[in-house]
Parts: structure tokens; sequence; C-alpha cells
């Protein structure tokens, strides 16, 4: 199946974050053809190839063998909410159309002012999360959890408040809220998933593809949703491998966090194929939407370094495939 892929001629590509999305990374990487479609191979810099191996194999997954059946239509998507100030992140909610709300927290003093603008924009029927991404010690968790919980009026979760599984673990002894992990992002020996997780966060590039994510799901018996991967931006390109596993996956209790190629500058497709939401969801596809050759001509990168490092990365991962 690898020959069949056009690897040599994969494009390398870098979109820059939105200034209004603190805390949001640029997207750099590389569209690859193959025989059904496009994929998007952009693992976050100073991944090892193992890892980049993963998303090499995510990356041609929609192309080659294509993606499971899709047993709904579309997904429900919860729009991002960056650490900005309270004003700022109440228009982005009453701007998103979406009925749930990923917001980021910082341990900052605005982080309560943030999930209660952003309470007030949603409105009482809502669905708010917190968004750590492992930054707190336990403590730090146990102690502002609470707060955060009382300031927007009720958290659906909060999503990887520490770094290692026992923490997690811990801090899920201690608080009330339902802990939301990310699968990928938890350490070699963390604690099995029941002790730390009420929810189970998966993404696509950094678990192999969708059909290794979905078999994540399928044993770990606890209800599941779909983010973008953590510490790397994505394009159209690349969430739509995201779509397909929420698609795929036999229940969807939760909107998932697919809607963050607004906090992008550009995209590398159409306006009109770039995954927006509208209505709060977006729509499942059976393959991802192809490159526009204008917009990627702009976003190209240039420099020959730039250039030969990817194709290095790439042709690290391509050894382990």
């Amino acid at each position: 199946m690898k020959e069949l892929i056009d690897f040599d001629g994969a494009l390398v590509f870098a979109v820059q974050a939105r200034a209004t999305y603190p805390g949001f990374p640029a997207c750099e990487g590389m569209l690859i053809e193959g025989p059904q479609a496009w994929g998007e191979f952009c693992p976050p810099a100073g991944s090892d190839d193992l890892t980049a191996a993963r998303w090499l194999t995510a990356a041609v997954e929609g192309g080659t063998v294509g993606w499971p059946d899709a047993v709904r239509g579309r997904v429900p998507i919860a729009v991002a909410v960056p650490a900005v100030d309270p004003d700022e992140a109440g228009a982005i909610v009453a701007a998103g159309g979406c009925r749930s709300a990923d917001v980021r927290v910082t341990g900052g003093p605005d982080d309560a002012a943030r999930l209660a603008a952003v309470r007030a924009a949603l409105g009482a029927d809502g669905a708010i999360r917190a968004v750590v991404q492992g930054t707190w010690d336990v403590d730090t968790a146990v102690a502002a959890i609470p707060v955060l919980a009382a300031a927007a009026g009720g958290l659906q979760f909060v999503q990887h408040p520490c770094g290692t599984g026992a923490e997690l673990a811990a801090v899920r002894r201690r608080v009330e809220v339902p802990i939301a992990v990310d699968v990928a992002a938890l350490d070699a020996g963390s604690p099995a998933l029941a002790e730390i997780a009420d929810v189970v966060v998966l993404t696509v590039g950094p678990l192999g593809g969708v059909r290794r994510a979905l078999r994540i799901a399928e044993r770990c018996d606890l209800p599941c949703l779909v983010a973008a991967a953590a510490g790397a931006g994505e394009t159209s390109i690349g969430l739509a491998g995201g779509l397909a596993l929420a698609g795929a996956l036999p229940d969807l209790p939760f909107a998932c966090g697919l809607g963050t190629v607004v906090a992008l500058a550009g995209d590398v497709v159409s306006a009109g194929r770039a995954l927006i939401p509208a209505d709060g969801h977006l729509p499942v596809a059976p393959m991802a939407p192809g490159p526009d050759a204008e917009r990627v001509a702009e976003l190209a990168v240039a420099d020959p370094e730039q250039v030969a490092v990817w194709r290095r990365r790439l042709s690290a991962a391509r050894e382990l495939l």
C-alpha cells in the first residue's frame, strides 16, 4: 500500500495561529496524496520517530484503506474558547452557534470570570468543559476545580487537569466534577482508565488513526469524545479524521473538540470546504477535503532547510510503518 502513496510529492506547509487565540498552536506539516484522498502529517515539533509514525499512519489511512463506516451524518461540536478576557470569551461563544464550550483555563485570575461569561453566553442549558491539558499538580487541581465549577454554573467535566495518570487518579478521588482524560497523553505507568477517567478523550493523530482510536473506545467501556490533538495545530484536512472517528463511534454522548480550525490564520482548503461549525455541528464525510491549490501555494514553506527537516521526519516515520 505504501507504494501507492505519493510521499515524494508531499507538500510542506505552515499556517500561523491567530493572535486572538493564545495558547493554540500553529500548524506545520505535510500534505500527502493517497490513491483515494489526501492526508495531513503534522506531528508536534520534538516528537520522536515512533510518535511521528503514528501520525503518519493516521495521515495515510483515509487515502488508502479508507475510514470506518459512519453511524451518524454530523457531529456536535464544542466551541473552542482561548484564555482571553471575559468579554472576548463571551463574544466567541455567542458567534459560534455551539451548545457546548471548551474553555481554556490557566490558573490565572481571569479563569472564573471567563467561565462566567461563557455561561452567560451559552445559557443555563449549555455545557461547559474546562480544558487544562496537564498543567496542574494534585493540590492545585483539587482547590481550583470546585471554584471553576461554581463560576461556570456547573462543569460537564475538566479535561486532563494533571500530567500523570497517578495524579489524575488522585484528583478524581477528591473532586465531584467528572474528569476527562486524553488517552494519548497518558504516561506509560498510568493506572487503568477506569481509575483515572470518567470520560475518555480520543485524538486521531497521536493514536495512529481512526481504526486504532476506535479500538481503544471499544475496549475502555467509558463514554468517549473526539478532540483535536493537544500541542499540534490541524487544518481541515487533518481534522477530518477526527470527524470520521466521531462519526463511527457507536455512542457519542458529548460534543467533540474539533472546531479548532478557527484558531488558525488560514487553511489549506477552499472556504466552502473549511471545517467551520454550522448550527453547532460539523458533517461527517467519507474522505478528507482536498487541498486548494491557490491556498497551498500561499502557505507553502519556501525555506530549503525547513523543507529538508520535514522530508527527514517523513522518511524516519516511513521506516516504522
